[in-house]
């Protein structure tokens, strides 16, 4: 047996590791372990997070029939858990990439460094990544062991088919989830914002808290032409270095605590971007109580936020702009009311943008806009902008402000006088100013929109009659139509994500939850499935009926969704979605979970003639439209009860007087 059959003979997998490998949800693979008792035994781990030899998965799903892709990329993700401690996997990590690195850099050296025994790779890799990645010698800070070297070579061998970066973003996607209860993600879409908004093309970037380099990355894509970042975890430090090497981007990340020691002289950023770690009610208040940086006001203890944003300030040039992630409490905790009051008197704070929820995070946070001072008279407008439901708004507010901080706004913003802030409690939560403020300018073209909206719902209706004397209906399964070819069934590719940077568009589950548009990005892959007009898509366990029937094509099929295409001469596709909905109605009103009882291929439908389905399909189809407007109609009327109340209570509608 070789070293690489060995490692991968050693090579462990969690529940979770098994469910995405299967293409299956977690619950699946709970479910399998108490209906089998073949299913294998736990061989480490915990009984809360049970590790299973990946050798003994692969041949339990080989005698049950079973899909089980295994990709190479797999192969290291699961060799590393069985080699590495969950404590020290993201230390590991970091070296794999340091060795592609060096691959991507020097080829042939890293040839010429394969080709020895492992116990010679042990003793010379260290010295040939610190000669080779200048930029991260001082993050190199170990040896690997045997098992490393043997997991350095399996990793170089799947970036051959995979490539560099993919493989290695996959390791960091699968030590996220590892520990997910430790690392807080700055969300893909919070930090394409915090970019935009900062204008960071052609600006050096700094990131005082980077973490594993979500923002120093987005700037890099964005075009800053310099990034540098330091970060309290070695480890993270390294992956983050690591992960812009690998991305082509010349960057400095050095590991350490910013606000007792910062590495980077201040003044010299043109923005500084930050998503600083929430919760940590220690900001070091007792190591920095004579610091120079507290311009605004000393941080009080338990308000480590503040401290935070009072240092990028510090580490920006004059003019410099400050991008911030912050709780929502920060804009109106008392304790923190000083500092903030001092930020508006001198300008520094230019707005705060409350952002949409993200599964990232533990909470939706606030976006604040600073800039460092660096003229005479200060704004006298605060830009305040509720974008949790469309982030999209801030980026038009914050043009529109840019421009003409005094003018016109779109909805859902306002310019705050910064006089009008200054009071006992100094609070900048968006909705306060936003839900008090809004005049109610549209309240008689609302009343109108509501009304044609409820003319035209009734028509939308299909015209059904009652059939007292209806025969058995005879019925086929969609695993039926699936031998006859009438329709197949695909998937997305396992490996496709759809939080990345990618250029194409992707439909996920949650769009077809919410009957919106393609709202994923991911890059194409040769094997990723393309949606064309009369496909059926549908979630693979829906928690409540769900069921596209596709009209708009191009975008590509998300995870966690099944695509059925069918044979158009014989099966209509709104027949099919119709009956799906149905069938998935009743497994999911009684409470039960949809994973253990939906089942797509043993899902009935009627069989009857193509006209008979057509005109199924087309009562389908329509009711469909009508529970739609339904929906439009409701946030119509919610809207226009929104807007009279407002109105009535700030004086700008009264009732009208009908004289006798």
């Amino acid at each position: 047996m070789g070293p690489h059959t060995a490692a991968a003979g050693r090579a462990t997998a969690a529940t979770g590791d098994i469910a995405r490998l299967a293409n299956v949800g977690r619950a699946a693979v709970s479910n399998w372990r108490r209906r089998f008792a073949d299913f294998p035994a736990p061989v480490g781990g915990s009984s809360a997070s049970p590790q299973y030899a990946l050798a003994e998965v692969q041949a339990w799903f080989a005698r049950h029939g079973r899909p089980f892709v295994l990709r190479p990329v797999d192969t290291v993700w699961q060799s590393l858990r069985g080699a590495t401690g969950d404590l020290l996997i993201g230390d590991r990590i970091g070296y794999l990439g340091a060795v592609l690195a060096l691959l991507d850099r020097d080829p042939k050296r890293w040839q010429r460094l394969a080709e020895q025994p492992d116990a010679d790779l042990i003793t010379e890799l260290p010295a040939a990544l610190r000669d080779a990645l200048p930029e991260i010698d001082h993050l190199i800070t170990d040896e690997p062991n045997g098992d490393e070297v043997v997991i350095a070579r399996l990793t170089v061998e799947a970036a051959e088919q995979d490539g560099h970066l993919p493989v290695f973003d996959f390791l960091c996607q699968r030590y996220r989830e590892v520990h997910s209860r430790r690392q807080s993600v700055t969300p893909p879409d919070h930090a394409r914002l915090m970019v935009e908004l900062a204008d960071v093309a052609g600006a050096r970037v700094l990131d005082p808290a980077c973490g594993i380099g979500e923002l120093l990355t987005a700037a890099s894509r964005a075009g800053a032409v310099e990034v540098s970042g330091q970060e309290l975890s070695v480890t993270d430090a390294r992956l983050a270095a690591v992960r812009l090497l690998l991305a082509g981007v010349s960057a400095r990340v050095v590991a350490g605590d910013s606000l007792r020691r910062a590495a980077y002289p201040p003044g010299r950023p043109d923005v500084v971007l930050c998503d600083p770690p929430f919760g940590e009610r220690s900001s070091g208040h007792d190591d920095v109580v004579d610091e120079s940086r507290w311009e605004y006001g000393l941080p009080p203890r338990g308000e480590p936020e503040l401290a935070w944003v009072q240092h990028c300030l510090a580490q920006v040039r004059p003019g410099g702009r400050v991008a911030i992630l912050m709780p929502p409490g920060s804009a109106s905790r008392r304790a923190g009311r000083r500092v903030r009051a001092n930020l508006l008197r001198a300008g520094a704070l230019r707005a705060v943008v409350s952002l949409p929820a993200s599964t990232l995070t533990a909470a939706a946070p606030n976006l604040w806009l600073l800039q460092r001072p660096h003229r005479e008279r200060p704004p006298a407008h605060l830009l305040v902008v509720d974008a949790s439901t469309d982030s999209s708004r801030a980026t038009q507010a914050w043009a529109a402000f840019d421009a003409k901080p005094a003018g016109g706004l779109p909805a859902g913003s306002r310019a705050v006088p910064i006089i009008d802030l200054l009071d006992d409690e100094v609070d900048l939560s968006p909705g306060r100013h936003l839900v008090a403020s809004s005049p109610p300018t549209d309240y008689p073209p609302a009343v109108e929109r509501l009304r044609s909206a409820v003319a035209n719902l009734l028509p939308l209706l299909p015209d059904l009659t009652v059939d007292g004397a209806a025969d058995d209906i005879v019925t086929v399964t969609i695993a039926e139509l699936l031998r006859t070819g009438a329709l197949l069934i695909r998937q997305a590719p396992q490996r496709l994500t759809t939080d990345g940077e990618g250029g194409h568009p992707v439909l996920t589950a949650r769009d077809v939850r919410l009957a919106q548009p393609a709202s994923g990005r991911a890059d194409r892959l040769d094997d990723a499935v393309t949606i064309e007009v009369g496909d059926v898509v549908t979630p693979l366990a829906p928690r409540r009926p769900a069921v596209r029937v596709v009209s708009e094509p191009g975008a590509l099929l998300g995870p966690r969704l099944y695509l059925l295409r069918v044979d158009a001469d014989r099966l209509d596709p709104w027949f099919l979605a119709g009956f799906l909905r149905i069938a998935q109605r009743a497994v999911t009103s009684d409470g039960v979970s949809p994973a253990l009882r939906w089942d797509i291929r043993r899902t009935r439908v009627p069989r009857l003639s193509l006209t008979e389905q057509r005109a199924h399909g087309e009562a389908f189809q329509r009711l469909t439209a009508f529970e739609a407007g339904l929906r439009e109609l409701r946030a119509l009327g919610e809207d226009l009860v929104e807007q009279g109340l407002r109105g009535l209570a700030g004086g700008d509608l009264r009732p009208a007087l009908h004289h006798d």
